[in-house]
């Protein structure tokens, strides 16, 4: 049941504004903080009840790691680490559309070594229960990330594993056109790559320049972390185009030709730098068949009526010899 409760609140706790059944909103969704070994942080929390009813909220706490490619946090448990670290009141009552700021305190231990430590305080409808093996939490809960540097020379490694098209795509008829590419932190604590996606098209001028990460999310010691950039409008996956309707899009916003995306990437204490490249072809296809068509069938008119008007001519020059 607590794995189960944890993969249903991981994508509300990474985006951070929460609201479930019980209608409570924490902020803020993120606290980042770097701090020394011995050092006692202290913070606050927001809160703010929805309902229309006095609530009362029961706090838990909880280390995660990165595990996949999406970033989001996996929980692994409180029995040390950052999760005892970090302290605040058992409970909090709230009544109906009531704000309270809660206030945290992290004591690190004198003996931590330095990177990054991670964990979420939680705000729960029921009460946590010990069962002898671990916490159990009945009803829903939602949280905040902490996300802890603890100061002191720390390894960084990292790098960028990948940066191609979704699915490896070299041809598209027309935009959006989604990148990704996977970053890989193999030191000590979380790093934040931070740098543009330029676009440049076949006479290398820049079509567009995006963002690489433009909701500066982290990726976590030992993970590898995908991040995707979409050039154009994203497109749900309801939405389907006929010929005509993509052709109409491929006027509005025309694009052909060979194309390359360049990415280059800071990321560290140190700024340390990557780069990589990619390249793709947008043929309209849709558009430039309509165009064909259209320049086939002038064509075709032009060669009648230039036949016709021969004719008309030679008839008329036999008439005239005639006479």
């Amino acid at each position: 049941m607590r794995k189960i409760l944890f993969y249903t609140f991981v994508l509300l706790l990474t985006i951070g504004v929460v609201t479930s059944a019980y209608a409570l909103t924490v902020s803020p969704a993120k606290i980042e903080i770097t701090a020394d070994p011995g050092q006692t942080v202290r913070g606050e929390i927001e809160l703010f009840n929805e309902q229309e009813v006095v609530k009362t909220f029961y706090t838990s706490y909880e280390n995660f790691e990165s595990r996949g490619d999406s970033g989001a946090p996996y929980f692994i448990g409180s029995k040390n680490g950052l999760a005892t670290w970090v302290s605040t009141a058992p409970e909090v009552t709230l009544a109906s559309g009531e704000r309270m700021q809660v206030p945290y305190k992290i004591s690190i231990p004198e003996d931590t070594k330095p990177g990054g430590y991670f964990a979420a305080v939680f705000f729960g409808s029921q009460p946590t229960q010990g069962t002898g093996g671990g916490e159990v939490t009945i009803g829903g809960k939602i949280g905040v990330l902490v996300l802890l540097k603890v100061s002191g020379e720390v390894e960084e490694s990292a790098g960028l594993v990948d940066f191609i098209a979704l699915n490896a795509q070299r041809f598209f008829s027309r935009l959006p056109v989604t990148l990704e590419y996977g970053f890989n932190n193999t030191g000590g604590d979380r790093v934040v790559p931070r740098g543009e996606i330029k676009i440049k098209n076949t006479l290398q001028l820049t079509s567009a320049t995006l963002l690489a990460n433009e909701n500066e999310g982290s990726v976590l010691p030992n993970s590898t972390r995908q991040f995707e950039v979409i050039w154009g409008e994203k497109q749900s996956e309801e939405e389907k185009y006929g010929f005509f309707e993509t052709a109409l899009m491929q006027v509005t916003d025309f694009h052909f030709g060979w194309y390359r995306a360049e990415t280059n990437l800071t990321w560290g204490a140190s700024a340390q730098t990557a780069n990589a490249s990619y390249s793709f072809f947008i043929v309209p296809w849709q558009l430039l068949t309509i165009v064909l068509v259209i320049l086939g069938f002038t064509l075709f008119v032009f060669k009648v009526w230039v036949a016709r008007l021969k004719r008309r001519i030679l008839a008329e020059a036999m008439r005239n010899e005639q006479q």
